[in-house]
């Protein structure tokens, strides 16, 4: 599988996602939960699904799930925390609001995680 046909299918597997789990932090953060933790709560929901689809469609890994589940699992505690810093940037102390900065953050949050995944957590995908 090409580079190209890899981001295709990341892209897909983030779209149907990242688009229910951004409808889902509006509707949640419009019923008055707090911006930060519902974005925490949709980011636990959402990374046990996007392991198995993204190892399974997107890199078709071969290696142990095991390890590559603990890489995982660290590498979107990183982007949790690449979360909630812009939105502790621009939400609290600059003032934006937290629908647009959200919106954004998955953009930024999703390019990280693919290049991450690539290199560091599916390790023995088919090429």
């Amino acid at each position: 599988m090409t580079g190209l046909a890899r981001l295709v299918r990341y892209g897909l597997v983030g779209i149907a996602s990242n688009g229910l789990g951004y409808l889902a932090y509006l509707g949640l953060t419009t019923l008055g939960l707090p911006p930060k933790v519902t974005m925490t709560a949709l980011y636990a929901t959402a990374t046990g699904i996007a392991f198995f689809a993204n190892r399974s469609f997107t890199f078709v890994d071969h290696g142990r799930m095991g390890p590559a589940g603990l890489r995982f699992v660290l590498i979107y505690l990183a982007g949790w925390v690449l979360n909630l810093i812009l939105l502790e940037t621009f939400v609290d102390k600059l003032g934006y609001p937290h629908s647009f900065v959200q919106g954004i953050a998955i953009v930024i949050v999703a390019a990280v995680l693919f290049v991450l995944q690539r290199h560091f957590v599916f390790r023995h995908f088919s090429e």
